[in-house]
Parts: C-alpha cells; structure tokens; sequence
C-alpha cells in the first residue's frame, strides 16, 4: 500500500510550492495517465458499464 500526502495549499501560496521539481519525466506521465483516459472515456464512452435494458419481453407458453 502507498502512503500518499495531500497538502491543501491556497492559490496565493501555489506558485511557491514546488512539489514536482524533483520528478522525472516518468513520474509526471505517470500521475496524468490516469486522468487522460478518464477524459477519452468521458468522449468516447469507453468503458462505459452497459446500461439497463429498455426492451420487454414476456413469453406466453401455450398450454397442450
């Protein structure tokens, strides 16, 4: 399990935090993959869990 540190920084003091100097090129492709392929499913659908049916059908045997 990873251990991650959310830190609430307001917009006045963000230009002065620099967590991400210290990262590779990797690192930020990293965190940012799992918000691309949130949006293309967002435009593309992909993904998408299949909704209900609207279609009804009810079969009648007929008795012999």
């Amino acid at each position: 399990m990873r251990n991650l540190v959310i830190r609430k920084v307001s917009l006045r003091d963000a230009d002065q935090v620099n967590d991400l100097a210290g990262l590779s090129p990797r690192q930020l492709i990293g965190m940012m993959w799992q918000l691309t392929l949130d949006a293309w499913s967002f435009k593309e659908k992909l993904g998408v869990e299949p909704r209900l049916q609207r279609h009804v059908v009810v079969l009648n045997r007929r008795e012999s």
